[in-house]
């Protein structure tokens, strides 16, 4: 009985390897970018042509089915990579850091998208494009957080000291995910609150809540599926000199070369 409980955990716990990740990321990434497609196309659907009309802001209101998921992607994927630095600190897994890295630049689209999308949405809503609001600026501050993790990392040469160097700015950037989360609440600011709470009912339409969780599953399937794409080329390079590296190499080259 024992025994049997132990198998799954250490089956899951084998992929942590490199070698053993690498294939299972190249056969899940396909999956996911199709689930990410479909669900795209159905929450765009109920969200620019199912979803009513606002009785306040009209139709402008729509960017919240692209500004909301970005700005959720945006905090979540850091705190994932956050999570990945700690537990490349703690444990020193290899897989763990590239994880992290790789996560790094679509973390980054999400937060320019959300960032960009406000501003379009600001313009009708508030009467500018930007302001110093306290949400705004600690969003911002969140691109520039990711930015920096990804030029420090590729900045330094050693991996070992570029992965630790990225983990430190992971956890202490952290830190601000709380604070973009609750700054409606903890300042006077322009930005409307939340419309989704775990604590209370939502404040919008059932199809428009509909339609927006739709596109959220979306973003969360295409980061699943960019990040393991992203990683395979990543784990290659950080075990070229391992002897399965080179048999996968040498066996994608025969693959291509019988193709031809």
């Amino acid at each position: 009985m024992i025994a049997a409980e132990r198998a799954p955990r250490a089956s899951l716990f084998r992929f942590a390897a490199p070698q053993a990740f690498y294939p299972l990321a190249g056969r899940l990434a396909p999956w996911f970018a199709a689930a990410a497609l479909l669900l795209t196309l159905a929450g765009m659907w109920l969200g620019f042509f199912v979803a009513p009309t606002d009785a306040t802001q009209g139709e402008v209101y729509r960017v919240i089915f692209i500004h909301v998921p970005a700005a959720w992607m945006s905090m979540f994927i850091y705190l994932v990579m956050a999570f990945w630095s700690a537990v490349g600190l703690v444990m020193n897994t290899r897989l763990s850091f590239v994880m992290s890295q790789a996560l790094a630049p679509t973390g980054a689209m999400f937060c320019f998208v959300a960032l960009w999308t406000g501003a379009l949405w600001g313009r009708p809503t508030w009467g500018a494009y930007w302001v110093w609001d306290a949400r705004l600026t600690s969003q911002l501050l969140l691109l520039f957080l990711y930015l920096g993790f990804i030029a420090l990392t590729r900045a330094i040469e050693d991996p070992r000291r570029a992965d630790r160097a990225g983990a430190m700015i992971a956890l202490v950037g952290a830190v601000n995910v709380p604070i973009i989360y609750f700054s409606v609440k903890w300042w006077n600011t322009l930005h409307q609150g939340a419309s989704v709470s775990l604590t209370k009912a939502p404040s919008m339409a059932s199809t428009m809540l509909a339609g927006m969780l739709v596109m959220a599953f979306a973003a969360w399937a295409y980061t699943l599926a960019v990040t393991l794409w992203r990683v395979r080329p990543m784990i290659l390079e950080r075990e070229r000199h391992t002897e399965w590296v080179g048999a996968v190499l040498e066996a994608e080259g025969a693959k291509a070369g019988g193709g031809r």
